[in-house]
């Protein structure tokens, strides 16, 4: 029935897949920052991973209980640094398994495989095992999942994504805030349980789901979307990357990865060191991600109208003032403006990022561009953990680290206030032969008069 559905109402069974897709997207939460976020503390505290080959709590001799927990809290982000930078390997294969077996053997195979590490997760010991888990859940969530889930909207979506897009956005965004609260009621508890129930909740319920309702278009729908495209104008990466634009939006959502990859993956600790309660944390995500969702379509509407330049220039300045205003915030009021601000200048950040590579630079080469972009903000996302760590453990703040990013903030935000940002239009002029790797015509040797 449903196979008949999806040959027979391409249009209609679209927004099933859109639904699956951001249900796919939601369930990457164990191998992302803020889903280890949830945990972080309860982990660090559990005695069955140390530092020590023993597994043992204490990592060195004669340290004291504080020192423990700080060479734990540094060992722990060097797993997450190396499990974030490895586990972007999984996205490589990602394209070539959806077209040789289909969105739904794929996307099935690779929630049965994260569902797996999240339940093996919560009967491990020891420091290396759990390196293993955390390598396994961001290779095969925050990577290879999150890989399928776009795909899945692209190929249904093909020429036409901006509205499926919207809604696949904004089912993200109620996603991961009704995951914030429902995990909200087990701060308390052990890790384990707010772990296996995303196991168990990815075996029972992802797992059906995705081999229920995923489905690839009709191929006659496919052929029917080779439509021929015109001859487009961009830049290729070497001039992308000789622009001033280029580095000043990447060094800036590079900043914004930093600071969320090592909050979210901290952000108990932050909270509950400037006195807030243990759960302060998923009211901040919740709070956040709830602002974030109301402002994503008047945010879309003004970047039609107003230059990117200026629009990045306004969220860096709002997020600035945020980093540099968190370390003296310890009244509930100033953590939820703070959480306001910071889910206006996120959602600024955000979108900006899917927009300002294919409208500076064209889509000519959109691809290579855009891959080196995205390997900035792995680097920097993988680095925060570790930058805050050391920080903790060097200056018994975070402080430091706060307003090192401040700075770096308020300083990008004045460059891209005055930044000339580049149209696909504006890139030196190449051969069309040579920018498709043709083979040029020999050219006409003039005729003498």
């Amino acid at each position: 029935m449903l196979r008949f559905l999806s040959r027979n109402l391409r249009p209609t069974y679209g927004w099933v897949i859109v639904v699956v897709a951001a249900l796919a997207m939601v369930a990457t939460l164990p191998g992302r920052t803020h889903g280890l976020g949830m945990i972080t503390e309860r982990l660090l505290a559990d005695d069955a991973f140390g530092n020590g080959d023993d597994g043992k709590l204490d990592g060195f001799a004669g340290a004291t209980l504080e020192e423990q927990q700080k060479r734990r809290r540094d060992v722990y982000s060097d797993m997450n640094l190396w499990g974030t930078l490895l586990g972007a390997l999984f996205c490589l294969p990602c394209g070539r398994l959806i077209d040789r077996f289909g969105l739904r053997i794929t996307l099935t195979v690779t929630v049965a495989a994260l569902a797996a590490v999240v339940l093996w997760m919560t009967h491990l010991s020891g420091k290396w095992p759990l390196f293993a888990a955390i390598l396994m859940t961001r290779g095969f969530g925050q990577s290879a999942l999150s890989v399928i889930s776009i795909t899945m909207v692209g190929k249904w979506y093909r020429g036409r994504l901006g509205p499926p897009m919207a809604v696949y956005s904004l089912l993200l965004s109620f996603g991961f805030v009704g995951a914030a609260r429902c995990a909200k009621p087990f701060a308390l508890d052990d890790w384990r349980v707010v772990w296996g129930g995303m196991g168990w909740f990815l075996l029972l319920g992802m797992v059906p789901i995705s081999w229920l309702f995923a489905r690839d278009p009709p191929a006659h729908d496919r052929d029917d979307l080779e439509l021929p495209l015109p001859a487009e104008k961009g830049y290729t990466l070497p001039q992308a990357i000789r622009t001033p634009a280029f580095w000043i939006f990447g060094l800036a959502i590079s900043v914004v990865a930093v600071n969320t990859s090592g909050q979210s993956l901290f952000s108990e600790s932050i909270l509950t060191q400037q006195g807030f309660r243990v759960d302060a944390y998923y009211d901040l995500m919740i709070l956040s991600g709830s602002i974030g969702l109301l402002a994503q379509l008047p945010v879309g509407w003004l970047l039609r109208f107003f230059p990117l330049g200026r629009m990045q220039a306004v969220g860096l300045f709002l997020m600035g003032a945020c980093l540099f205003w968190l370390p003296s915030i310890h009244a509930q009021w100033q953590l939820t403006i703070y959480a306001v601000v910071m889910g206006l200048a996120g959602t600024i950040m955000t979108l900006l990022f899917f927009t300002i590579w294919g409208q500076a630079f064209g889509r000519l080469h959109l691809g290579e561009i855009q891959a080196v972009a995205q390997m900035l903000t792995v680097l920097a996302s993988a680095s925060g953990p570790k930058l805050l760590s050391r920080c903790l453990t060097l200056t018994d703040s975070y402080a430091l680290v706060f307003h090192v990013l401040a700075g770096m903030s308020l300083v990008l935000a004045g460059m891209s206030w005055l930044v000339w940002v580049p149209r696909p239009e504006d890139a030196p002029r190449l051969d069309l032969a040579l920018a498709t790797n043709a083979v040029p015509a020999p050219a006409t040797a003039p005729q003498e008069a």
